[in-house]
């Protein structure tokens, strides 16, 4: 045992140190090179962001191409070398994965640096992201399953399965595809999303009774982020199937409501002219609507609504709840007796 041990030590001693001295010095020269192209080139540029994306696997890359063109050069004695080929050889093909996801996901950051969110043309920008963020992962999703087929393929034994996998593909295929129909029909749900856009990142949704953003999008659930930075995670196949409010579909101004009920001797035009005043003072009104009208009466009072717009959802909450405020302070300083009151006639007997 000792001597088999001895006898291979001196049989790799000079193909394993020109192994080692292959691979540092790939590492070194390509650190060099990395650093002389980072110092005279912008950041935020396309080649600098798909370098910066795909720095790390690249130098993998470049390690294990040396390793095994050092490998290969050793004598074919050598003990042990095929196991070490075929564990380079996989390495190699993970490094390439590792290095292909990295360049495909620059593609998208690229893709939203060109189409940067403009005034007067941030739908269009918010569409683009939306579409490439998706198909960017989708696509990862499909390389990182080719290579980890191909580094399986590196194995004699899973060769030897790929002919009765083959001929077992029907029936494997239908019950892989009964398994996996949560996560394919959301990628199909993904896709019709990306391609039709009913909502894009950034867009106001109401959802399950909660106001939120589209924060995120990924290949198979949506992250929205709600009002008090709560996150509802929803997978895409929801969207598709339950109707939902998007607040900033084709613009982001909106319509609020403020509802006051007052007693019928409250007259109307006090409260027109302070609801008026009010949205004059306010920075917040965009200055389109401001209607007020009575909506509504029953045998106690009456229901007055101030209708008003502003630039956003987020706006137009803080809109409406300085304009109740205003007008309740309006009316319990200057209308006290016209509150909503309880009457009675008392009868005697």
């Amino acid at each position: 045992m000792l001597e088999a041990f001895e006898t291979g030590f001196k049989a790799w001693l000079w193909p394993g140190l020109s192994a080692i001295i292959a691979v540092v010095a790939t590492y070194v020269i390509y650190r060099l090179a990395l650093a002389l192209f980072r110092f005279f080139s912008e950041s935020g540029t396309v080649l600098r962001l798909f370098l910066d994306a795909a720095a790390r696997a690249l130098g993998v890359v470049f390690c294990t191409l040396a390793l095994m063109a050092a490998l290969k050069a050793a004598p074919a004695d050598l003990p042990l070398l095929a196991a070490l080929q075929q564990v380079s050889t996989l390495l190699f093909i993970l490094a390439i994965t590792w290095a292909t996801v990295g360049l495909t996901s620059a593609i998208g950051d690229v893709i939203v640096a060109l189409n940067p969110v403009l005034e007067g043309q941030w739908k269009r920008a918010r569409k683009v992201e939306t579409q490439t963020r998706f198909l960017v992962r989708t696509l990862n999703i499909l390389i990182v399953i080719t290579g980890l087929g191909a580094a399986l393929m590196t194995f004699d034994s899973v060769q030897h399965m790929g002919a009765s996998l083959l001929a077992s593909a029907g029936v494997g295929g239908l019950i892989l595809g009964f398994a996996a129909r949560p996560v394919l029909s959301n990628l199909l749900a993904g896709m019709q999303i990306a391609l039709t856009q009913p909502f894009r990142i950034d867009d106001v949704l109401y959802v399950q009774g909660e106001w939120c953003w589209v924060e995120e999008v990924t290949a198979t659930y949506v992250v929205l982020r709600v009002w008090d930075l709560r996150r509802l995670v929803i997978p895409l196949q929801w969207f598709i199937e339950n109707p939902f409010q998007n607040w900033s579909r084709h613009s982001a101004d909106l319509l609020g409501t403020v509802f006051v009920w007052v007693d019928y001797t409250m007259p109307v035009e006090p409260l027109r002219q302070e609801f008026n005043r009010l949205l004059d003072k306010s920075n917040r009104w965009d200055g389109k609507v401001a209607t007020v009208q009575v909506t509504d009466s029953d045998d106690q009072a009456m229901q007055v609504r101030f209708l008003m717009s502003a630039k956003d959802s987020s706006t137009n909450w803080d809109l409406r709840c300085a304009v109740r405020e205003g007008l309740v302070t309006f009316i319990q300083e200057n209308y006290p007796d016209q509150l909503p009151r309880l009457r009675a006639r008392l009868v005697e007997n």
